[in-house]
């Protein structure tokens, strides 16, 4: 399959960024995890662009998805974008992508600068991050123990389930991961505790029954000092206030 896919890639570059100087290919479909709706995600750099930019299109039978940059805006999303969001979408895909049609000494530098950020690990969250983390995964919990409907329980599990993890990634220093990442993410993480995550969340969308969920959670919050809802405060900047607009009747 990854011949397949490098050939793909290959003709892609040479219709559609003839002109650049690294194209990583990567992926599930790389990693051999994708399915027949699966996209074809490419990282294109080129010497010099005047903006970074996103497109989608069509290539054969694939989809494919371009992240396209010049090596100051791969920097710049690398450390002011993703690094601080914790998820490092980009970095990963330059990291493990394979270089079309073959390495170079320059795609091999991009490489190292993005295997570097990731071995970084995400910026430390500070007192006041982790506390509106573990606030926010408390009240969705609280919101999980008393839902008065299967269409309820179904959306707050859903958003407990991205919620809880990312909590666990961040409070122990770890890169975090949303939607189908999760698990792959926890499994690298804990194998114990993925499949413990796998079958709370299971159990809850096939029965309706939140208990292994809310033990789960209580579990990933007890060893930072349980859930957070009582003498909770979070000040808002003070500029952040503007004139009273309209007029008086």
């Amino acid at each position: 399959m990854n011949d397949e896919i490098v050939a793909t890639a290959t003709a892609i570059r040479a219709q559609r960024y003839a002109g650049c100087s690294a194209l990583f290919v990567a992926g599930s479909l790389i990693r051999g995890e994708g399915t027949a709706h699966s996209d074809l995600d490419l990282v294109v750099v080129f010497p010099a662009l005047k903006r970074a930019y996103r497109e989608s299109f069509k290539f054969g039978r694939y989809p494919v998805e371009a992240f396209v940059h010049d090596p100051e805006t791969l920097e710049y999303f690398f450390v002011e974008i993703d690094r601080p969001s914790g998820i490092p979408a980009l970095p990963q895909m330059v990291a493990e992508g394979i270089e079309v049609p073959e390495s170079t000494e320059f795609s091999g530098a991009l490489k190292r600068r993005a295997r570097a950020v990731l071995a970084s690990g995400p910026p430390a969250l500070d007192a006041e991050a982790e506390a509106r983390l573990r606030y926010l995964v408390t009240d969705i919990l609280n919101d999980l123990r008393d839902a008065r409907s299967y269409e309820e329980l179904l959306g707050t599990g859903s958003q407990l389930f991205e919620m809880l993890a990312n909590y666990y990634f961040r409070s122990r220093g770890l890169w975090s991961a949303r939607g189908k990442a999760i698990p792959r993410g926890l499994m690298q993480a804990d194998p114990a505790l993925s499949t413990a995550y796998r079958r709370a969340f299971e159990h809850l969308f096939k029965t309706g029954e939140p208990n292994q969920v809310i033990a789960l959670a209580e579990d990933v919050l007890r060893d930072r000092g349980g859930p957070l809802f009582d003498g909770y405060r979070a000040d808002a900047p003070e500029e952040w206030r503007s004139p009273q607009g309209g007029t008086a009747v």
